[in-house]
């Protein structure tokens, strides 16, 4: 289930997620859960991903975040900062350097 949930200026889509115990087949991929089949069942299709693939991807997207921000940031800083007269290219080399900084990952 994914939830939007509201930011300063982002809108960040959270995913909740259930982790559940499985036995997978090493030689066919059957994926069965921890639950014994009491005769019952009906197999539907469902899709999966690997635990370490999601981790993965959501260290990923944390990192992208906080990247994110600092740019938003950045601009921030851009659009609402007016330099003095002749002040232009001192202002134009700060931000030049700041945003060079911001992609080497130290801000």
């Amino acid at each position: 289930m994914l939830r939007t949930i509201p930011g300063e200026h982002l809108m960040v889509i959270k995913a909740v997620v259930e982790r559940v115990k499985v036995w997978r087949c090493i030689g066919c991929g059957r994926i069965e859960g921890e639950q014994p089949c009491i005769g019952v069942c009906e197999d539907r299709p469902a899709e999966l991903v690997f635990a370490a693939d999601y981790d993965d991807l959501a260290r990923r997207e944390s990192e992208s975040r906080g990247r994110l921000e600092a740019l938003e940031g950045l601009v921030r800083q851009l659009a609402s900062t007016t330099p003095s007269n002749g002040g232009w290219e001192r202002s134009y080399r700060f931000f030049q350097d700041y945003a060079r900084r911001m992609l080497h990952g130290s801000p």
